[in-house]
């Protein structure tokens, strides 16, 4: 395994400083997103030669885009703000192969209507679930006619807030195109005793058991016991014990970061260099 990082969490003005910043860190691998080239993260269109530049630009520095953020609500309680997710996904995965990357990123969503990670108690209502295998089908039609993978993470604001609901999301949707990200930071939840981080052993090897097999990507962000997140290093999270199960779930792709601020890419990075050294 090796440290990647969310190529938004550098501003810059330009694709090309972005990728220099990499460059300067050692990072071989980002996840990129469309507000690093100007545009929304789901635009209404990418033009062709802004893709094929994205794309030349992180070869010539021998940077990968393992993935770029395709993130809509999911389950928004206005249906055409669904479809419009919709629409802007197809766009987005249109563009995959002239960005040169064949994974999109995906929020199975909440009904909150403002923030796509904010719980909502509708969220566990049998049309919430309904909703999002409807949405999900479509967005997977649209991955298999433009050649990409979607991976979701389960996180404890959204529909899909355990493993075992990311598991029942595999099961009933039954797509090769459908895969998982593993964050283990958002497996916790602090107002439920069941998932507080006393308990990460048992929540960890639950989560691998149920998604380990679908595991495409992971990230890398921490988290509190008071259910604050953090960067890397700076929480509570039990890292050992993370890229212990990554590393038994035969993952050998990125620990890829986000959820951190420009200034704490150092300490976080050597944090998490030095845990992977013991691989």
């Amino acid at each position: 395994m090796r440290v990647g990082v969310f190529a938004r969490t550098f501003a810059r003005s330009s694709p090309e400083g972005v990728f220099d910043v990499l460059v300067d860190y050692g990072f071989l691998e980002t996840q990129f997103n469309m507000s690093v080239a100007g545009l929304s993260p789901l635009p209404d269109e990418i033009a062709p030669a802004l893709a094929d530049r994205i794309r030349v630009a992180a070869a010539e520095r021998r940077i990968a885009l393992v993935a770029v953020s395709g993130t809509f609500n999911m389950i928004h309680p206005d249906k055409e703000v669904r479809r419009d997710g919709l629409r802007r996904l197809g766009v987005l995965a249109g563009a995959c192969e002239l960005l040169g990357t064949s994974t999109v990123t995906l929020c199975t969503g909440t009904r909150d209507p403002q923030d796509m990670w904010r719980g909502h108690p509708d969220n566990a209502r049998p049309e919430a679930w309904r909703d999002l295998l409807a949405t999900m089908q479509q967005a997977l039609e649209t991955a298999e006619e433009h050649s990409v993978t979607l991976a979701f993470e389960p996180e404890v604001g959204n529909v899909v807030d355990s493993a075992e609901k990311g598991r029942r999301l595999l099961d009933e949707m039954r797509s090769p195109r459908l895969k998982v990200v593993m964050d283990a930071a958002n497996l916790f939840d602090a107002r439920d005793p069941a998932r507080r981080l006393s308990r990460s052993e048992e929540i960890l090897e639950e989560a691998f058991e149920l998604l380990g097999e679908d595991l495409l990507l992971a990230h890398a962000k921490d988290v509190k016991g008071s259910g604050e997140v953090v960067a890397v290093g700076k929480g509570e999270l039990d890292y050992d014990l993370y890229i212990k199960h990554l590393n038994e779930a035969g993952y050998c792709g990125p620990l890829v970061m986000h959820g951190l601020a420009e200034e704490e890419v150092e300490s976080s990075l050597a944090f998490l260099r030095l845990k992977l050294a013991g691989l």
